[in-house]
């Protein structure tokens, strides 16, 4: 079976500067990613792009460009569009199971971080199943894979993400007609006692202050305090209505791109059953992990936002230092070395983090989403509404995982990745409890569909 000392799952920030630091160390590295090339979703199709491309996206985006050259230039192996579908922690190592181009395979490693990033927030409310509706992360992915920009777009929901995206379309020529915020002056107020301390983080802070007065000179139309998002249409969006200053409005439009906030992608660490915590300003549940970012499980590390949203900038540094521990337990480095070169990325990372408690309030997800109407759809893969999950709340079901057996929620292509945060509140908020008491799905191999030829032709190297 092939080895590596240690394996990175997932190619964004922190997975590439967790492969590179790794590499610089000595060990020996291989780093498999669902993707076509390194960036994750932050800085997707990051190799592909020029001086061009980096004025559209932004100043950071060239970022992204210098940790994949020094991530392919560390000599380790890069398996690109490679799925991972089981991990089999084990008392002579850890095996992971992928698959590449139809063809499935096996690799052993001493140490595994899991670099997966985060998913954007579910936002159900009703016409969010309609096509032409899409997360703004799906607008991001058209603008940085191939340069298509949605014409009479609507952006809509709460989060710094919409003002970035908002900016890039106005960029590329095609500025969208409206921003509809679920947030409002109370949200803002309520996070100005954390300003303070979010000050560490000024150049997040700096940056947001930059989009809006670019937005503003690009003349997009932005609408606060908005509730009760509707979109409407037949075969298709047509129009999104909202209330806002007490009055009910309409926009007609082509397409709608929702956002309410990102959390960490937990897939592969809850079906690993480590340990996870729920993080109340984040409305998400998170791995939980050591200053390093080890988890529960020995040898196992979380590295960006998988382990809480904290941005691209403090993923890099979590890879860094997640790495560097990797490296001292290895015996690559003695901790005085380790202690040494982590000093940097975690100033970094204290200062990104920083910033985070104001941001989680001043832009938090809407009530709407959190307790959508009864008719709304939770559950796309199997066509499950809020209502019915209250209804097996009153019927005494008490978690996501027995909610399975009363209507197959979650048991769709997506497995509850896109579903189950939703799930989770539905039945905290039916039972008069915390989301922390009520849990998650439980999620079993493989994590991602994988076909009986793909089974059938396994390669482990003859090694078993």
């Amino acid at each position: 079976m092939n080895s590596a000392d240690l394996i990175v799952v997932g190619a964004g920030p922190a997975g590439m500067a967790a492969a590179s630091e790794a590499a610089a160390a000595g060990l020996t590295v291989a780093v498999l990613d669902e993707q076509t090339g390194p960036g994750g979703q932050i800085y997707r199709a990051v190799t592909q792009g020029g001086a061009t491309r980096a004025a559209l996206l932004g100043r950071d985006y060239p970022v992204g460009a210098m940790l994949a050259r020094a991530m392919q230039a560390g000599g380790g192996r890069y398996l690109v569009g490679a799925v991972v579908w089981q991990i089999e922690p084990g008392a002579t190592g850890i095996t992971v199971s992928y698959s590449q181009q139809g063809h499935a395979a096996q690799i052993r490693c001493a140490r595994l971080v899991l670099a997966t990033g985060a998913l954007e927030r579910p936002v159900p409310v009703p016409g969010w199943t309609l096509p032409s509706v899409m997360t703004a992360g799906a607008g991001q992915i058209l603008l940085k894979a191939s340069g298509l920009v949605p014409e009479r777009c609507v952006l809509a929901g709460s989060g710094p993400l919409l003002y970035l995206l908002a900016v890039q379309m106005a960029r590329a020529g095609k500025p969208p007609l409206a921003l509809i915020e679920t947030q409002g002056a109370g949200d803002i107020l309520r996070a100005v006692p954390h300003l303070a301390r979010g000050a560490r983080g000024w150049r997040s802070l700096v940056k947001g202050v930059g989009l809006l007065a670019e937005l503003r000179r690009f003349g997009v139309r932005r609408i606060t305090g908005a509730r009760d998002l509707r979109i409407t249409g037949t075969e298709r969006a047509e129009a999104i209505e909202y209330t806002a200053k007490g009055r009910s409005q309409r926009i007609a439009c082509n397409t709608v791109l929702l956002h309410q906030g990102v959390v960490p992608n937990t897939q592969i660490s809850q079906a690993l059953r480590l340990a996870h915590v729920w993080l109340e300003g984040q409305h998400a549940f998170a791995p939980r992990c050591d200053r390093w970012g080890e988890t529960s499980a020995a040898g196992i590390f979380v590295a960006g936002d998988g382990a809480g949203i904290a941005g691209g900038i403090a993923a890099a540094s979590a890879g860094q230092v997640a790495a560097l521990q990797v490296a001292y337990q290895l015996g690559r480095m003695d901790s005085a070395a380790r202690d040494a070169k982590a000093r940097a990325p975690f100033a970094v990372l204290a200062a990104e983090r920083a910033v985070r408690p104001f941001l989680e309030r001043a832009y938090p997800p809407s009530d709407q989403v959190l307790a959508p109407t009864d008719a709304t759809i939770i559950c796309r893969c199997e066509e499950v509404t809020a209502g019915q999950i209250r209804d097996w709340a009153r019927l005494g079901c008490t978690g996501p995982n027995q909610a399975k057996a009363f209507g197959r929620v979650g048991m769709g292509p997506c497995q509850g990745r896109y579903c189950g945060l939703s799930v989770t509140a539905l039945l905290a908020q039916t039972h008069g409890v915390s989301p922390a008491a009520v849990g998650m799905f439980r999620i079993r191999p493989p994590y991602k569909p994988v076909t009986l030829g793909e089974l059938a032709q396994l390669d482990n190297g003859g090694d078993e």
